[in-house]
């Protein structure tokens, strides 16, 4: 396993990360997983021998009973594993049982530490933007989160690059402690994230964490354009995370080549994508099987070469938006391809 620098932190997380979505289901959850304690504990364990030591939570998922198992399966075991949860998302039907405000956030910490049964957070996120509440009040909450010892670092995740850098702003303006990596999705289904948010994650010296690598599994290899799936699979049921299904399609005849001259599979090959972007801190990947979880740890160290790179990199690219296309039109052959 190789282990990477989480931002200007100098902590070193395992470029492959076990998120726990499927930790616990329960009607709303249910649908991307639902295992108990002892299933759950054989993946972390798996994981931990592999050399995992990075794992990904939030207080929504499984109205905290991911949370929940996490932490049992942690237990004697804490001090060799990077947690990181998060909070934003509805946990309760109160009208302040949601949001990033103050009184929101301090709550949720709080009953995060008793679920995790610890009695620190190593990185804790917010899950998403929160439109009501100021960003001086979200950020100074979690300043003195960080000062009190209940969290160690604070990252962000599913913000835009101005956002990001609104925040960096504010955090140095105000000498508060700033966010030090952003969550976010990634994959050859879907690189929007290298228009603006990672060049301000370059800029700033910002860890990337990759929710999502194998586009909700609709990179893993299961699907084809003649095998699309039943009415009974997780997309038919949930499209998340959204997927151009023609163009994911040719994708997959790229990965499905270079799967086979190289004799694994084809999740593998679209995990070693992310995994050889410079930018990316961890990747985070999500099983309800241990077979599952062997066959994606098992893409730490595939070192594509120049020409499998370069194919998979012209059948996933993204069309050229402006503000970009005006610096390229000066050249006419670039003109011409437009």
């Amino acid at each position: 396993m190789k282990y990477n620098l989480l931002g200007n932190t100098g902590v070193l997380v395992s470029e492959i990360g076990l998120g726990t979505m499927t930790f616990g289901g329960g009607d709303k959850w249910g649908l991307f997983g639902s295992l108990d304690e002892k299933e759950a504990g054989i993946l972390v364990d798996r994981a931990m021998d592999a050399g995992v030591n990075f794992f990904d939570t939030a207080n929504v998922y499984a109205e905290g009973r991911s949370e929940e198992i996490l932490g049992k399966t942690l237990k004697g075991k804490r001090q060799h594993a990077i947690i990181a949860t998060k909070v934003r998302g509805r946990m309760g039907p109160g009208p302040n049982e949601l949001g990033l405000s103050r009184l929101h956030i301090i709550r949720q910490v709080e009953d995060s530490l008793k679920r995790l049964g610890t009695d620190y957070i190593d990185l804790y996120q917010i899950h998403n933007p929160d439109q009501l509440t100021d960003w001086e009040e979200t950020l100074r909450v979690l300043d003195d989160l960080v000062r009190s010892g209940k969290i160690r670092y604070i990252g962000s995740s599913n913000m835009t690059g101005w956002n990001i850098m609104k925040t960096r702003g504010l955090s140095q303006l105000h000498g508060l402690h700033a966010f030090k990596s952003s969550q976010s999705y990634y994959s050859l289904a879907a690189r929007e994230i290298e228009r603006e948010i990672i060049p301000v994650l370059q800029d700033q010296k910002m860890g990337l964490i990759v929710w999502s690598p194998l586009a909700g599994g609709f990179l893993s290899g299961k699907y084809s354009r003649n095998d699309q799936g039943t009415n009974e699979d997780r997309h038919a049921k949930l499209s998340f995370p959204p997927v151009d299904k023609e163009k994911t399609f040719a994708i997959l005849d790229v990965l499905r080549d270079i799967a086979e001259a190289r004799e694994t599979t084809i999740a593998q090959i679209a995990l070693a994508w992310v995994l050889n972007r410079p930018v990316v801190t961890s990747v985070i990947v999500g099983a309800k099987r241990p077979e599952q979880l062997q066959d994606n740890l098992a893409a730490s160290g595939i070192l594509l070469n120049q020409a499998e790179l370069a194919r998979l990199d012209e059948v996933s690219r993204l069309p050229i938006e402006y503000p970009a296309w005006p610096f390229l039109a000066q050249d006419d052959s670039i003109v011409r391809k437009l």
